[in-house]
């Protein structure tokens, strides 16, 4: 079974699918890999530690993807502006995809795949189950946004984040508020906490009190008897009293932070506005927002994707691709996931699909000429699923 690993095309995206390491473990299991000629170079894996890893190195990205069994990407396939064919129409009949798709916000690439015969998985859909651990993408690529978030913020504030004890007097610590304690909103917390702010987090599952304090935080969360935890290991919407309760507590605790770091998704995908444009307003000027929840919609009304905006001397960062800005250890982290898949599944050299698999079932997208994700389903052809 040949692996094929594609250079990556999208201008921020400097991560690659494999690193050396898990290209060695592949061959040792019988698969074949080849990348794609500079593949790794943005993340500092040259083609000479490839070859070293027994990968073969192929310099035409059209002929990479035609000739593959399995296509392990970072990104959504997309249209190759230079050479004139999207990707995923690249891919013959049969073959395999495994990378992050979130279906509906490229509908463009679902539909491409299903009418090239891909069979397509998404890490963003792999269930958050004991069994998968190993393959869970998202916790490998928040934990660094998470870290990287603080380290933003740190740089944008006009002052320190820990105490300080001077000959010209004390500094007082910054006051960090974190939104969501999934595994961004966690490692944030320790981040910020190591570095010496003074930290609090919410979140709408009150099971997570525990973690928060355990990294030092204090907990401030609505009292509720609703369960917000959703399938999956999500959080799921709730009551319209709840958010008008949880919204108090927000412009609360912003108005008194120097740092709002926001995680916060429903679904994995769906971004609630948390932060309102009144919320802002309130802020201490100099204070800093960061919304990691940009790429699904933004928690703070007034954040703009992948740019920087200041508002009455407060400054809203809205980062679209952080994990892209530690490309080592982020193609690292990514490459062991997308490893462990592949293995999961591999039998004497092949990968089988089984879409019984609680796993597969989860995490495909296409399969056959058909869209099995639901919601895409319903957004490429409605008329077809409500019939």
């Amino acid at each position: 079974m040949k692996l094929g690993i594609p250079r990556e095309i999208r201008p921020d995206e400097n991560r690659v699918a494999l690193v050396p390491e898990s290209c060695r473990k592949l061959a040792q299991a019988g698969l074949e890999v080849v990348i794609e000629s500079r593949a790794g170079e943005k993340a500092f894996f040259p083609d000479d530690a490839y070859r070293e890893a027994g990968a073969g190195i192929e310099r035409e990205a059209q002929a990479l993807l035609a000739s593959a069994d399995m296509v392990l990407k970072v990104q959504p396939p997309s249209r190759n502006p230079a050479l004139g064919f999207h990707e995923a129409s690249a891919m013959r009949k049969g073959a395999l995809l495994l990378s992050s798709l979130v279906p509906l916000r490229d509908l463009e690439a679902t539909r491409l795949l299903a009418e090239a015969g891909v069979t397509a998985f998404s890490t963003d859909l792999i269930p958050r189950i004991s069994r998968a651990q190993s393959m869970d993408v998202l916790s490998s690529m928040a934990s660094l946004a998470g870290y990287r978030a603080v380290l933003l913020a740190a740089v944008a504030l006009p002052k320190y984040l820990p105490m300080l004890m001077t000959a010209a007097g004390t500094v007082l610590p910054a006051k960090v508020f974190v939104i969501g304690a999934g595994v961004a909103g966690l490692q944030a917390i320790a981040t910020a906490r190591r570095m010496g702010a003074v930290v609090e987090a919410t979140d709408t599952r009150a099971a997570v009190k525990e973690e928060i304090e355990s990294l030092g935080a204090r907990f401030v969360g609505v009292e509720t008897t609703e369960d917000a935890q959703g399938a999956g290991g999500y959080a799921k919407e709730l009551s319209a009293d709840f958010y008008r309760q949880q919204a108090e507590l927000i412009g609360r605790h912003c108005a008194s932070a120097d740092v709002v770091i926001t995680t916060a998704l429903v679904g994995g995908t769906k971004a609630p506005k948390l932060i309102t444009r009144e919320m802002v307003d309130r802020m201490r000027p100099g204070s800093v927002v960061v919304d990691l929840a940009a790429p699904g919609g933004g928690n703070c009304e007034l954040s703009e994707a992948g740019r920087t905006v200041v508002r009455q001397a407060v400054t809203i960062l809205a980062p679209l691709n952080l994990p892209s800005e530690m490309p080592q250890h982020g193609s690292l982290l990514l490459s062991r996931n997308l490893t462990a898949f592949v293995l999961a599944f591999c039998r004497e050299g092949r990968f089988t699909v089984d879409l019984q698999d609680e796993i597969l079932k989860g995490a495909a997208v296409t399969h056959e000429g058909l869209v099995l994700h639901p919601a895409a389903a319903l957004a490429l052809k409605p008329e077809e699923v409500l019939a």
